[in-house]
């Protein structure tokens, strides 16, 4: 692959104003878009921008011929034979409500999530649990070593309807066995939910042959626009659910007094869709099959191999998650013995334009757990190079050298820092008073900015 031109369909990553590119390594967040996407975008609301499905003219035809095709896309994409089994939703967060509050729970039926879920695989069952008076079980997942196939057993032992995890964690970049733990579960009559957002934009998935009954994608984890995400659902899955949301578009008929709902999946897509989203992540996937994820793979890992290497011995950094990168390819998370985390974040992006992500991750529960502030997090793509990578280390390095040691609030159950407030847990802001003490402009900045607060 060659990355430069790659980079040069990505108008976030231009010069501008005589100042360098930026060093973008918060994929795992947000990816950048490249101009297909932008183009395709552009496409709807300048060339035919009706409504699909409603009207019979030209703009409303080509708007519906376009968004069916973009969910055959998907299907082809994530790997189900069935495109009626692909709901365009918003997000990823929408697509596991969907399955959580669409599905019948009774008083003592039990989901079991992991114990370093995102937020949106957790707070909709903790409501449920209040709500409906299920019961929530929680898989631990080990710092260190492979999967922990017992404990899933000892778990299914106790009855388990459904089986609702991360499929790669954006906390730390691992990934879990999902073909086994599908198989485990289905052994066991429970079904599965998997939360693909960092997975999907980095591997070939073929969902069928796994045997997955839910995925949860979000498109703007994968070049494509915000607001915009995939519930893939096995054959007859969607059967029974209850739709987050009903009106225009989820009925074939209805009175005064009635209704009937329209087949899967258009039960599940109420209102006026997101035509230009969906259309802009249909370009976004054939980008993406057209780079193919052997090379995507390649480049991301080589790059966190330099920068993994550059600190493995490092006595003040601290790594989360498995030492060897092959295990966590796209994300390099990390604390800074000494260094409040969001001041780290802003020290790199004020002194080497170098964008990372600071804090819990939308996973405070398990920073909650372990007494921890939050850390570091960066992430790769295919589109970063090994500029990218050797400017992180530059700034780290910078960053050790002129700020001494002291506590730390990052990863290490050792060296944890209780959470401030009276445990709260929630993150001091970049330049909080402890953190100012120890903060130093980056060489070679203005005298303002947020490095120096």
């Amino acid at each position: 692959m060659n990355v430069d031109r790659v980079r040069a369909d990505f108008p976030a990553l231009e010069e501008r104003d005589d100042r360098p590119a930026p060093v973008y390594l918060d994929s795992a967040c947000m990816s950048l878009v490249p101009r297909p996407v932008l183009d395709a975008m552009e496409g709807y609301y300048r060339d035919y921008p009706g409504c699909g499905g409603r009207s019979l003219h030209r703009f409303a035809e080509e708007v519906g011929r376009r968004f069916e095709g973009a969910r055959g896309a998907f299907a082809r994409f994530l790997g189900r034979s069935d495109p009626n089994g692909v709901v365009f939703v918003r997000g990823a967060t929408e697509a596991l409500n969907l399955v959580a509050q669409g599905l019948d729970w009774h008083r003592g039926e039990r989901v079991l999530i992991s114990d370093r879920e995102h937020n949106s695989n957790l707070i909709v069952w903790q409501r449920l649990a209040a709500e409906r008076g299920i019961g929530v079980e929680i898989l631990p997942v080990p710092d260190e070593g492979g999967f922990d196939a017992e404990a899933l057993e000892r778990a299914l032992a106790r009855g388990i309807r459904l089986v609702s995890l991360f499929h790669t964690s954006n906390l730390d970049g691992r990934t879990l066995p999902i073909r086994e733990i599908t198989e485990r579960a289905h052994d066991r009559g429970a079904r599965v939910l998997f939360d693909g957002c960092q997975a999907a934009p980095h591997e070939r998935l073929e969902l069928d042959r796994l045997g997955v009954d839910y995925y949860a994608i979000s498109v703007h984890k994968m070049l494509g626009p915000t607001g915009t995400g995939v519930l893939a659902a096995a054959p007859g899955a969607l059967d029974g659910l209850r739709p987050l949301l009903v009106g225009g578009e989820t009925v074939e008929r209805s009175t005064l007094t009635d209704h009937v709902l329209r087949d899967p999946p258009h039960r599940f897509e109420a209102g006026l869709q997101n035509y230009a989203g969906v259309i802009g992540a249909h370009a976004a996937i054939d980008y993406l099959s057209h780079l193919g994820f052997d090379e995507i793979q390649r480049q991301q890992l080589a790059l966190n191999r330099i920068v993994s290497d550059a600190f493995e011995d490092a006595p003040r950094v601290r790594r989360l998650g498995p030492r060897d990168p092959r295990e966590r390819p796209s994300i390099f998370a990390f604390s800074l013995e000494g260094i409040d985390a969001h001041d780290a974040a802003v020290f790199l992006d004020e002194g080497y334009r170098v964008m990372v992500r600071s804090g819990m991750h939308c996973v405070h529960s398990w920073y909650a757990e372990r007494g921890l502030e939050g850390n570091v997090r960066a992430s790769f793509y295919f589109y970063n190079d090994r500029r990218d990578a050797a400017t992180l280390v530059t700034g780290l390095r910078e960053m050790l050298d002129r700020i001494h040691g002291g506590p730390v609030s990052g990863t290490s159950g050792a060296t944890a820092v209780r959470p401030s407030r009276g445990g709260s847990g929630r993150p001091r802001a970049a330049g909080s008073t402890r953190a100012a003490a120890r903060s130093v402009r980056p060489r070679g900045t203005a005298g303002r900015g947020r490095a120096g607060s």
